[in-house]
C-alpha cells in the first residue's frame, strides 16, 4: 500500500513549473517506495494529495514516463516502474564521473575567494550538523557544490549534472541515515584537494563523496522498504 505524497508548499520549488514540482515529487516517491513499485497511479488522487488539479499532475506523468520512472499502459493508466540498487548505483555513478570532472576543472579558475568561501561553507556545514540543523546542512551542502560546479566553467556538464541530482531525494536529506555525515567528513579531502590545487585528488576525492552517498541511499533504502 502506497503512502500519502506530502502536499506541495507554496514557497518550495517559487519560480519553476508547477507540473516539473509535482515530477520531482512522485519521482522522489517513487525512489523512496512512497508510490509501491508496480502500482497505477491514479491522477485524481495525486492531485488531491499534492493539493493542485489534474492537468499539472498529467503533465507531470507524461514526462515522468518519457523517463521510464512510470510506464504507461493503454486504458489502465500510468504504472509506477520499480527501482532496483542498481538503477541507484548506475544514477550515482554518472553524477560522480560529472561531479568529479567539474572539481579537477574548477581546480585551474579558482582564486582565492573561492578557496574561502568553500572553507566557510564547510565551518557553517560543520556547526550546522552538529546541532542538528538538517535544512541548514541541505543548504551548505548545496552551495558548497553549486560554487565548486560554476568555477568549473563547464556550462553543459554542470547542466548534465544538475539532471541527474533531480532523481535524488533531497528533500529527504536529513532522513537518509549518514547523509549528513558525508557532507561534512567526505569534504575534507574536497577541500584539501583544492587548496593544494591538485586536479586529479580533486577529481578523486569528489567522485569517492558521490559514490558514498549512493552507497549509503541504496543501504538505507534495502533497511527501509527492502530495496532490491
Amino acid at each position: 500500500m502506497s503512502k500519502p505524497l506530502r502536499p506541495l508548499s507554496d514557497q518550495a520549488g517559487r519560480g519553476t513549473q508547477l507540473s516539473e514540482r509535482v515530477a520531482a515529487r512522485v519521482r522522489e516517491a517513487i525512489m523512496l517506495g512512497d508510490l509501491t513499485p508496480l502500482e497505477f497511479v491514479r491522477t485524481e488522487r495525486l492531485a488531491a494529495e499534492l493539493g493542485v488539479s489534474q492537468t499539472p499532475v498529467r503533465e507531470a506523468l507524461m514526462a515522468l514516463s518519457s523517463e521510464g520512472s512510470v510506464k504507461w499502459e493503454p486504458r489502465r493508466g500510468f504504472r509506477v516502474v520499480p527501482v532496483t540498487a542498481q538503477d541507484i548505483h548506475d544514477l550515482f555513478d554518472v553524477q560522480a564521473y560529472a561531479a568529479g570532472e567539474l572539481a579537477a576543472r574548477a581546480v585551474a579558475n579558482l582564486t582565492d575567494a573561492d578557496i574561502e568561501a568553500l572553507d566557510e561553507f564547510q565551518r557553517e556545514l560543520v556547526s550546522a550538523e552538529e546541532r542538528g540543523d538538517a535544512d541548514e546542512v541541505v543548504r551548505l551542502n548545496h552551495q558548497f557544490h553549486r560554487r565548486i560546479n560554476n568555477t568549473a566553467r563547464s556550462v553543459r556538464l554542470a547542466n548534465l549534472l544538475r539532471s541527474t541530482v533531480q532523481h535524488v531525494p533531497l528533500s529527504s536529506y536529513g532522513s537518509i541515515d549518514g547523509w549528513a555525515q558525508a557532507s561534512v567528513h567526505d569534504h575534507m579531502p574536497i577541500l584539501k584537494a583544492l587548496h593544494a590545487h591538485d586536479p586529479e585528488a580533486a577529481r578523486a576525492a569528489m567522485s569517492r563523496h558521490i559514490r558514498n552517498t549512493g552507497d549509503q541511499l541504496v543501504a538505507h533504502l534495502r533497511r527501509e522498504i527492502g530495496l532490491k
